[in-house]
């Protein structure tokens, strides 16, 4: 099953970062086990673009639709047997620690 692992910023990170996973090694682990499809940092909410169509017009904003504490600094395609593997994979990764991780499966249309 897919899930969406929506890697988020949080203003409460854990304090003691010693526990923090290593990135590049839960990369490493995740792609080599198929678990992680594609994933990417993103730029900061200030190169955001918002697009709306109303009325037939194409309208755009610069930076981000809402301001929040949190932001999304990144992403991850996961590829797990179930929900409680998508856990685990997620709680494993650094950002749990010093962010928020938020996974959405995939909807069956």
């Amino acid at each position: 099953m897919k899930y969406m692992m929506f890697v988020c910023s949080d203003p409460e990170p854990e304090t003691d970062d010693s526990r923090v996973p290593d990135i590049e090694v839960w990369v490493a682990e995740n792609d080599a086990a198929g678990r992680r499809v594609t994933g990417n940092v993103l730029a900061p909410p200030s190169a955001a673009t918002t697009v709306r169509v109303r009325g037939g017009q194409t309208m755009l904003t610069d930076g981000p639709f809402t301001e929040t504490k949190e932001v999304i600094v990144g992403f991850d395609i996961l590829e797990c047997a179930d929900l409680d593997e998508a856990i685990a994979v997620a709680a494993a990764h650094p950002m749990a620690h010093a962010g928020r991780i938020e996974l959405r499966p995939y909807a069956d249309l």
